[in-house]
């Protein structure tokens, strides 16, 4: 869908994105504060912010309870929602477009106006709690927060963050709110039918009633490599792992868009180089690799599950593989292949308003980089053979990263996968 961008610095310092999109029938709202998990006061109160993310559709100025704010929102088939990350607390709201103001105001009064009471405090409680305990028993989300502490990152597993929930007290859920969410510490992207109405918006967003507050800034962790961990779950008949690799800083666009092109060449198909290996055969259902980027780090992780008796064989295609690209083995047309699928993927993801807001939200919310949408076709196309391998090499030669799995197996069958991956530091 076409669309035009417009970056909007408001007087009471919140900063955000109008995207105006011609013709379109839905408006979609996104407001992100600096308010996740790292920026509780006390790490014995850890779930506040969760917590507190979970009241923001409670009792506000203007209703009772949550059970009137939502039968009032959603009359029209309007949707929201609300999460909560280790950084960022963001606010989600969908809408047909001839209601979109009577929206933007109601989350004006659940965003603004919150009447935090201990009632719906412990009703939230007893849901967090509820919500915290399912993913105990999803191996994949508790093995990457134990991957992050090993790695040197402040943060708690699931378990840990369980054992804070009865400390969470009402003053620590006002004082959550009113320390990070305030007008600088706002950020917004609003997408839809904005032709005439961007005025409008930006007067009724430079009257939200916030403190002024501050930006707060990005947290740093001193990273370095943790042992082999191996998370013992009698039920886990198979191994679900993870593997994390970091560079102590951010990538350039040019260096995660090289990554980019090899996690597609390694993960990305079923044709891929170890998922397509692996799948071949028949030793993994499952693979993925990923690169994200970060303030003051960067990662290129691995994960998957595989059976206990095939494990060493997909672990052995793994470093086979990462041996061949860090030694220059690479083809242009494996690289245009990837380019080819990535810019079909780009056109693709822009089909409604809401996948227009999330192209751009991923990265302004995190550093405030408008990203350039007609750009993107060149900055793929752009990606060199020698960025690709450079990259890879950089990954290797910081020698910073830790293998975790969930498993009923044995540790030291476990501790011999990571002897194979440790060869490729000792090759670098």
């Amino acid at each position: 869908m076409k669309h035009t961008v417009e970056e909007v610095r408001l007087k009471n310092g919140a900063r955000g994105l109008l995207i105006d999109v011609p013709g379109a029938t839905v408006m979609s709202f996104q407001f992100q504060f600096r308010a996740g998990n790292r920026y509780v006061k006390n790490k014995n109160v850890y779930e506040a912010a969760h917590i507190m993310e979970h009241m923001a559709f409670g009792a506000n100025a203007r209703f009772h309870d949550e059970h009137q704010f939502e039968a009032e929102f959603t009359k029209n088939g309007a949707y929201h929602n609300a999460y909560t990350s280790d950084m960022s607390m963001v606010y989600i709201a969908d809408c047909a477009d001839f209601e979109w103001e009577r929206i933007l105001d109601l989350q004006r009064v659940s965003i603004c106006q919150p009447r935090f009471n201990n009632e719906e405090l412990d009703a939230e409680k007893g849901n967090v709690r509820s919500e915290l305990t399912g993913y105990l028993n999803s191996h994949n989300r508790l093995l990457w927060p134990k991957v992050q502490q090993l790695l040197g990152e402040d943060v708690l597993t699931f378990n840990q963050r369980l054992r804070t929930i009865p400390r969470v007290k009402l003053r620590h859920i006002k004082e959550h709110h009113s320390r990070t969410h305030t007008s600088k510490n706002m950020r917004f992207v609003i997408a839809g039918k904005l032709h005439g109405r961007k005025a409008e918006i930006r007067r009724q967003l430079e009257e939200w009633e916030l403190p002024e507050g501050e930006r707060f800034p990005a947290p740093q962790d001193d990273f370095h490599s943790g042992k082999p961990t191996l998370i013992r779950r009698k039920e886990a008949s198979n191994l679900t792992f993870a593997w994390s690799l970091i560079v102590p800083r951010e990538l350039s666009d040019e260096e995660s868009d090289a990554m980019d092109c090899l996690d597609h060449i390694l993960t990305g198909t079923n044709h891929s180089r170890i998922y397509g290996a692996a799948r071949k055969r028949g030793l993994a259902y499952g693979m993925f690799s990923d690169t994200s980027v970060g303030f003051h780090d960067s990662s290129w992780d691995f994960g998957g599950q595989v059976n206990l008796e095939t494990a060493d064989a997909l672990f052995e295609i793994i470093v086979r593989e990462l041996h061949a690209i860090l030694n220059g083995k690479i083809s242009e047309a494996e690289i245009n292949a990837a380019k080819s699928y990535a810019l079909g993927r780009h056109q693709m993801g822009a089909q409604t308003v809401s996948q227009i807001s999330n192209f751009y939200t991923n990265r302004y919310f995190a550093d405030g980089v408008v990203k350039d949408y007609e750009k993107v076709p060149e900055s793929i196309n752009g990606t060199t053979r020698e960025c690709i391998i450079n990259t890879a090499k950089m990954f290797i030669e910081h020698n910073i990263s830790v293998l975790a799995g969930v498993s009923s197996g044995e540790r030291k069958d476990f501790v011999s996968l990571d002897d194979k991956l440790s060869t490729l530091f000792e090759s670098k």
